[in-house]
Formats: structure tokens, C-alpha cells, sequence
């Protein structure tokens, strides 16, 4: 097996279980360098996870080696950095969301054509057991012709600004909605295919916030509300199931639940920022069942992605966190935002194709047969 030479740009906090998978557990990847804005981070990581090479972004842009670039950086800077990797010939995978409005996601998807480069993005917790098992539960049959589903997720709005880059929080690409969202909607694509119209609902309980916990080191500052921070949709399936969708950073703690609505069962998905957890289906009878999982990946396998990727170049099929789903569901966020402006449903323009499912029985950290 052909090993395929990862570069990563962006070496914070997510970038560990990133390097940590992409080092130890995919062996078609062979993680060859790492840049950062600050060189002691990338340092950092180097000697972490014995990556041969820190370089600058140019530097790493430039290495011939390299196949594909990960990129973790700032969500407000994903498309640029995403076109640079292009431009310079290679691969790439980005963290979520791909871009922060449509034509920067159009235009990444056509550069990437007319180099016949690929794209990927996060998330890729879809690869897990969880919602694998889930997808072959629901084309099983278990749960009968799905008709409806319901997709929540209720946060802590962080407002304690303990977090080190609190006033991020506030703004686009840290909101619920591009942020969470994401997990829920590309599950929902996973488990049920191609969305085809939306309809959606946004706001924020205030709009600007003073800092009072005086532990903060943003304490006293007023910051504005930039990007909604409760959002309430209703999204229409080919298929003809109608999602409904609640994401909110307003209230606390911490509260997931994903379920699929079936004329013969109704199945409890586990939550979607993970690769396992519980699978429970109540079926028409009153029977309650808790399905072991059919696929591998319970832990966190975040890089997977990129693994499945670097298979899809050296066999030539299509990988499955591809651009155009990216895209795709980037669209429905953005109709979202719309329709909450307009007041009417709205049409998904861009199109992709339901991903793959992972085959059963493969060898341990294997992508393929």
C-alpha cells in the first residue's frame, strides 16, 4: 500500500487528535510536516508526534512530497488557505465549515476540478460505528419507511469567557450553526441522502455581551453578537423525510439528541460530534432493543477522513467526506440564514450524492476491502 504524504497547516488545540490518528492508526498516511503562524506550536507538535519537517506555510506549500494539506486553521481564513493549497497543486481537507459564503465554496470546488485535485472536509464522525450501524439499521428496515427526523443540540454559551479565544465565540464559524451544525446535517445526508429545500428561523437573546466573570481575562469587555446564536429549521429530503432542527449556544450544559422517525420504529441516533455511543430502537410493538454496532471506529478516529481520501487516490473511487457534501451542506446553513430573512422556504441549489457506506467486516484501521 502506497503511502500517501500529509502536510498540516494549523497546529492548535484540535490539531492533536488530528496528528495523533493521521500518525499512529492509518498506515497509508505518513504525516511529513506541519506550519503554523507561530512556530513554537508547530514545534511543539513536531516533537510530539515525530513530524521530520516544520516549515512556514510557503515552505510547506511548496514541498513536492506532500500529496494532501490539511488545513486547521481560523474558520474565517478557510478559503483562502483551502484555494492556496490548491493552486499549489495539491490535495486538500479542511476543517468545517469549507468556507464562510457560497461562491468562496463554489469557487473552491471548481479550482479543485480544473486541477483535478480533490477536496475534503471535516466532519467525518459518519465514518464511525455509530452512525454506520444507524445507516444499516434504517436500509435494513427496522424502522420501516422513514417519514420524519429531529435534530438537536442545546450548548453552554460559554458566557463564563473563560475560553482563550472568547470574542470568537460570537462570530460566524463559531456559531451553532456552522460550528455544531455541521455534525447533525451530514449525519442527517448520511443517514437519509441529498436535502432538496429549507426553511429557517434565527436570532440571538441579546446583542452584545459584557464580560462580568472577573477571572476572564476579557473581563469588563463588551463584545457584539455578530452570528445568531439559536437557530430553529425545517429541512425537506429527496427521500421525502422532513427534518426539524434546533442548534443553540443561549441555554447550558450540553444536550445531543438525533432521532429518525420511521412507520415501524423510531430509532435513537447516537450523538454525532462522536464516533460511538448508544443505538436504542423502539420498535411499533413496545419493544425496546440497543443494537451493537456492525462497524468498526467506536473512538475518536477524526482524520479518517483524509485516511479515506488517501485510499480514494491510490484506487481512484470517489471519498466520502467530499467537497460537494461539504457544499452541500453548507448550503442548507446558508438557506437557513436566508429563509430567515425572506420568510419562505428555499430551494438547495448544490447537489451531491449520498456517501458511501463503509463496507463490513474490514480489517482493523483498513478503509477498503
Amino acid at each position: 500500500m502506497r503511502k500517501v504524504k500529509l502536510g498540516v497547516i494549523g497546529c492548535g488545540h484540535i490539531s492533536g487528535i488530528y496528528l495523533k490518528n493521521c500518525s499512529e492508526n492509518f498506515d497509508i498516511l505518513q504525516v511529513h510536516a506541519c506550519a503554523d503562524l507561530f512556530l513554537e506550536l508547530a514545534q511543539k507538535r513536531a516533537k510530539e508526534f515525530n513530524i521530520p519537517n516544520v516549515y512556514t506555510v510557503e515552505e510547506l506549500l511548496s514541498d513536492p512530497e506532500i500529496e494532501i494539506v490539511l488545513n486547521l486553521t481560523d474558520p474565517k481564513v478557510h478559503a483562502e488557505i483551502n484555494l492556496k493549497i490548491l493552486e499549489s497543486g495539491k490535495h486538500v481537507y479542511s476543517e468545517k465549515p469549507l468556507a464562510l459564503n457560497k461562491r468562496d465554496a463554489e469557487l473552491i470546488i471548481e479550482t479543485a476540478r480544473e486541477k483535478n485535485l480533490r477536496v475534503g472536509c471535516a466532519p467525518d464522525t459518519f465514518f464511525g460505528a455509530g452512525l454506520q450501524t444507524c445507516r444499516k439499521i434504517i436500509e435494513d428496515g427496522w424502522i420501516g419507511k422513514p417519514y420524519a427526523a429531529n435534530a438537536q443540540i442545546i450548548m453552554g454559551h460559554a458566557f463564563d469567557a473563560m475560553h482563550p479565544k472568547f470574542p470568537s465565540l460570537l462570530k460566524y464559524g463559531w456559531d451553532p450553526l456552522f460550528d455544531m451544525g455541521p455534525y447533525y446535517l451530514t449525519a442527517l445526508v448520511h443517514l437519509l441522502g441529498p436535502a432538496k429545500k429549507v426553511a429557517g428561523s434565527v436570532g440571538s437573546v441579546q446583542e452584545e455581551f459584557k464580560v462580568s466573570n472577573p477571572k476572564s481575562a476579557f473581563f469588563d469587555e463588551v463584545y457584539p453578537i455578530e452570528a445568531p446564536l439559536h437557530i430553529s429549521a425545517i429541512v425537506d429530503f429527496e427521500n421525502d423525510v422532513s427534518a426539524t432542527l434546533q442548534f443553540s449556544k443561549e441555554s447550558f450544559g450540553y444536550t445531543p439528541k438525533l432521532e429518525i422517525y420511521g412507520t415501524e420504529g423510531i430509532l435513537s441516533v447516537p450523538d454525532p460530534n462522536f464516533f460511538g455511543g448508544d443505538i436504542i430502537l423502539k420498535q411499533s410493538n413496545g419493544e425496546i432493543k440497543e443494537f451493537p454496532y456492525s462497524h468498526s471506529f467506536t473512538e475518536d478516529a477524526r482524520g479518517i477522513g483524509i485516511a479515506d481520501m488517501a485510499y480514494a487516490i491510490n484506487s481512484g473511487r470517489n471519498h466520502r467526506a467530499n467537497g460537494e457534501l461539504a457544499r452541500h451542506v453548507l448550503d442548507i446553513s446558508f438557506g437557513i440564514l436566508e429563509s430567515s430573512e425572506n420568510g419562505r422556504f428555499l430551494m438547495i441549489e448544490a447537489q451531491c450524492e449520498q456517501p458511501e457506506k463503509m463496507p463490513l467486516g474490514l480489517k482493523y484501521n483498513h478503509l477498503d476491502n
